[in-house]
């Protein structure tokens, strides 16, 4: 008998499509789009850091740190400012603006005088000293970390022999006030500064104790109000539980059809055009108040500054909730049980939320990967909402996520149109 129940038990598995892809697919799926973001990845997979980088010192020592900088692989080097090929290069202004808009997440400004200092200081500038900025948008935790690691080395290993010149100029300034014994140490302290050959750890050893330039990191987006980064959250995991409400609350017309009340409907003049119409309209005004609430409680509860975006708020909200319920209408016209419905719609709603940036920001995943995120509803809808909270876009810079959304709007309806014909049919 037990045997019995495990062959009828396995056989209802082979059978239904969607418990397979919940049992098999969907967890081989998510392995491997966390492996790819959080697993050990090889350089050339890893997304490359854009990075502006504005010279106003124009020194021989600036000059070396920023051809350092693009040398780097890992980073993506902007120096002028036009992306087109102007011949511009970027002032701390222009670069400013670019972190502002989400063109780069990091800006780095070698200030004036950091050459001269290195040469006058004798390799250690000091804290009244002039000191490198990173302009920095914070909502990106790992671009802003890992640049000024790789300014350090650059600044570490680009001019050693211009310490070593400018430690020279301290000692024959200062060398009267020696005895003989503090000159021969002080020289072969100096002379032990030269990298010998091409051996780049010598040169990163000897400069990484001498080259002090402070570098601070500037937070040009908020100030350090980092209460701001529940804009982040929040728009993510409403957007994601949106889609997870839109197609269980579309079910109703699986509901309808296995009741026999579809059928009274579609005998009425409403007919199957303006069902699905007035079916969008109740989904889209309940997406509405479900982000609303969502935002709403975030200001309450942790200080979401919402009232002073409500216009780019209502905006990104009725785009959104109207494309979700488009999405909802689709699965549940496509489906042909509510079995099925809830299956389907865990596995599609849960692969585009995690490649769309609701469960983790997009900049983690590689450039191929983000590229990937494009194609799905979270993408645009997080983007649009990011834009409004974070960057304090105006509506008008809301356009491209507007137009998207509008446009899976009508090509959903008409999906969802053409999918409903088999009960027409039928």
């Amino acid at each position: 008998m037990i045997a019995t129940l495990v062959k009828i038990a396995w056989t209802n598995l082979r059978r239904d499509r969607v418990a397979q892809a919940l049992t098999f697919l969907l967890p081989i799926i998510f392995f491997s789009i966390f492996a790819s973001v959080f697993g050990n990845q090889s350089e050339g997979s890893t997304a490359r850091i854009r990075i502006a980088v504005v010279d106003e010192d124009r020194s021989e020592l600036s000059r070396r740190i920023a051809e350092g900088l693009a040398k780097e692989s890992a980073l993506r080097v902007r120096a002028k400012s036009d992306a087109a090929g102007s011949s511009m290069l970027l002032d701390r202004a222009g670069a400013e603006r670019l972190v502002r808009d989400g063109d780069v997440p990091v800006a780095i400004v070698l200030p004036r005088g950091i050459g001269d200092a290195i040469m006058t200081s004798g390799g250690s500038i000091g804290a009244a000293g002039p000191r490198i900025q990173l302009l920095a948008d914070v909502s990106d935790r790992v671009a802003p970390q890992m640049v000024f690691g790789l300014l350090q080395k650059v600044a570490m290993t680009s001019a050693p022999d211009l310490i070593m010149q400018g430690g020279l100029r301290q000692f024959e300034q200062y060398a009267g006030e020696m005895t003989p014994r503090q000159q021969s140490a002080v020289k072969a302290w100096l002379q032990r500064l030269t990298p010998r050959g091409s051996d780049a750890n010598k040169a990163q050893d000897a400069a990484s104790g001498v080259l002090g330039i402070g570098i601070d990191t500037v937070d040009v987006m908020r100030q350090g109000k980092t209460e701001s980064l529940i804009s982040f959250y929040a728009a993510g995991v409403g957007v994601m539980f949106l889609l997870f409400s839109v197609s269980g609350a579309s079910g109703t017309l699986l509901d309808e059809v296995d009741s026999g009340t579809l059928d009274r409907m579609l005998s009425t003049r409403l007919g199957m055009t303006g069902l699905l119409a007035g079916k969008w309209i109740f989904l889209a005004l309940m997406g509405t108040a479900q982000l609303t609430v969502m935002f709403l409680w975030g200001r309450i509860a942790f200080g979401l500054d919402l009232f002073h975006h409500l216009p780019g708020f209502f905006v990104m909200t009725i785009v959104t909730a109207a494309a979700a319920a488009g999405f909802g209408l689709v699965l549940a016209t496509l489906a042909r049980t509510r079995a099925q419905l809830s299956g389907m719609s865990t596995i599609i709603i849960l692969i585009m939320s995690s490649l769309g940036g609701s469960m983790f920001p997009r900049f983690l995943m590689s450039e191929t990967m983000q590229k990937f995120g494009l194609v799905t509803f979270n993408a645009w809808a997080l983007d649009g909402y990011l834009k409004v909270f974070w960057r304090d876009a105006p509506l008008w810079q809301l356009w491209p996520q507007v137009l998207v959304l509008l446009t899976l709007t009508l090509v959903f309806l008409a999906l969802a149109r053409t999918f409903a014909r088999r009960w027409e049919v039928a």
